[in-house]
């Protein structure tokens, strides 16, 4: 096998994957086994988790990602069961509505950045001694098109989305040196979300709970459902948005990291 063949390959790779016993995470297991790699299945919910793994003959482990202990203790173990870590997958999340002026606010607001964004820098941080002797490491935040225009009531998410962007963009410089792809978010580049145009899909949609495109001749637009995400062998493949169980699918590279810019 030519050295360019192995880097289109993630056969023999061990994913860990977060929030993988349903929807968008459960895809991803099941997409990432189906490339012949070693999936850690993790969730909140063990039964689940252990339900998906089973089905793909993968290995499951209940993780609450709010739990920082349990993020570290459940990385290690992964990492010396497998003998490696090679890919993270951030996709774990929770739904945090709340009127800004709701009495809760305060407490939906700390849940949203605990399980969706300072779980996602603790879930890196754990993983990293073991992805920087990885030969083709990767970190796969998901965040979302919240981040880029929100829905009414959805201040917590979308503040926390937000800053899963920002942390995206932030470790794809600093650990695209080392040679640990980062993905970014990249709307101009990848999704084809122009921000300048999202709330004009707003205000024609302002109770939507998924991802528009952009507007068309004066319509929003929704991305196609797709039944399952795919592994891409490079990020501009397709750049359409796929999307499976109301969220965004995840689009990933597998073209070799570039020192310095830790984009896939």
């Amino acid at each position: 096998m030519t050295d360019h063949a192995q880097l289109r390959s993630v056969r023999g790779s061990v994913v860990l994957v977060t929030g993988a016993a349903s929807g968008m995470g459960r895809a991803t297991a099941e997409v990432f086994a189906a490339e012949g790699a070693h999936v850690a299945v993790t969730d909140f919910n063990k039964e689940g988790a252990e339900a998906v793994a089973g089905a793909i003959e993968a290995k499951a482990w209940k993780l609450d990602v709010s739990d920082g202990d349990e993020i570290r203790a459940v990385v290690d173990e992964i990492a010396q069961t497998f003998g490696r870590l090679d890919i993270v997958i951030n996709n774990a999340g929770i739904s945090a509505f709340s009127p800004i002026d709701s009495g809760n606010y305060e407490e939906v607001w700390t849940r949203a950045v605990s399980v969706l964004l300072t779980a996602q820098q603790r879930v890196i941080r754990a993983a990293l001694p073991y992805l920087r002797k990885a030969p083709y490491p990767r970190i796969v935040n998901i965040a979302s098109t919240e981040a880029l225009g929100a829905t009414a009531r959805d201040s917590p998410y979308a503040a926390a989305k937000a800053g899963v962007t920002g942390l995206t963009r932030a470790l794809a410089v600093e650990l695209g040196r080392e040679g640990i792809t980062v993905p970014r978010p990249d709307p101009d580049r990848h999704d084809r979300v122009d921000p300048r145009r999202a709330q004009t899909d707003l205000r024609q949609t302002p109770d939507r709970a998924r991802p528009l495109r952009p507007a068309a001749r004066g319509r929003a637009r929704h991305p196609e459902p797709v039944p399952a995400c795919r592994v891409l062998h490079h990020w501009h493949d397709d750049p359409r948005r796929w999307r499976i169980d109301g969220k965004e699918c995840l689009i990933f590279s597998l073209a070799p990291a570039k020192r310095g810019r830790g984009l896939g």
